[in-house]
């Protein structure tokens, strides 16, 4: 009697449940990765600000005046200052004034920052606007706070 030997490889059926259980994994996956990589953009809006606001108090001990002053320069005042994905620039009224200032980051359009403005004033008061054109998951809004995550503050 023969015996008949089965071919060796996979059946197509085997194949099919593998690409299921890949696209399931990866289904799940990159919406997490897509956060994890947006958070670390985010990160450079704060330091930049930060930075920014440091060389303000830091004019303003020198010169007792947040504006340029003679050969001065006021930090505020130069232009195309960039933090990764974000613009910073001064904002308001006569930005800035001799006393206040309000200094923002904005994410650039066509990226995956676009939507998110980050802003800090001489009293250090922080705030995040997040538009509707966000990365999906997270909230649009205005929060007291700079977030990093799509969970708030």
């Amino acid at each position: 009697m023969k015996t008949q030997r089965r071919a060796p490889g996979f059946t197509l059926i085997e194949l099919m449940v593998t690409v299921a259980i890949v696209a399931i994994l990866a289904a799940l996956a990159y919406p997490s990765y897509r956060n994890y990589v947006i958070r670390g953009q985010l990160v450079s809006a704060t330091n930049g600000l930060s930075a920014l606001r440091a060389n303000m108090e830091r004019f303003f001990q020198d010169n007792r005046t947040y504006v340029t002053v003679g050969a001065f320069t006021s930090p505020c005042t130069i232009a195309g200052q960039t933090s990764g994905l974000f613009s910073l620039t001064c904002t308001g009224a006569g930005a800035p004034s001799a006393t206040a200032y309000i200094l923002s980051a904005t994410g650039q359009t066509n990226t995956n920052v676009a939507g998110f403005v980050f802003t800090v004033d001489q009293n250090n008061t922080e705030q995040t606007i997040v538009s509707s054109s966000a990365p999906s998951g997270w909230t649009a809004g205005t929060y007291n706070c700079w977030i990093t995550s799509p969970s708030g503050c």
